[in-house]
């Protein structure tokens, strides 16, 4: 039986990657539904998926499909979270590899 360790290096890849994959998406919909003038996704939750770790996805799906590029904190915000991450990351990165 093959045992994977979920807090690897991997995993970590695997998690940022599906993460990422759902920021895209989620900002895909919700320009589509903006378009159609149905029920949009909270703001709230496309924050919480960029501080998951979903950034680059969700800047991505912010500039590809021209959605909330308007909105000053969506500009600012995502790569505000998006380069603190990076930052925390690096940061716990030296002190836990020591």
């Amino acid at each position: 039986m093959v045992q994977y360790e979920i807090f690897s290096i991997k995993g970590l890849i695997i998690y940022l990657l599906i993460i990422n994959g759902v920021g895209l998406t989620a900002m895909l919909i919700d320009k589509l539904k903006a378009e159609r003038g149905s029920w949009r996704i909270p703001e709230k939750t496309l924050f919480m998926i960029t501080l998951l770790g979903g950034g680059i996805g969700t800047i991505t799906g912010m500039y590809l499909f021209r959605h909330k590029t308007k909105k000053l904190y969506f500009t600012i915000g995502f790569p505000v979270i998006l380069v603190s991450e990076i930052f925390i990351a690096i940061y716990l990165w030296t002190v836990f590899n020591k």
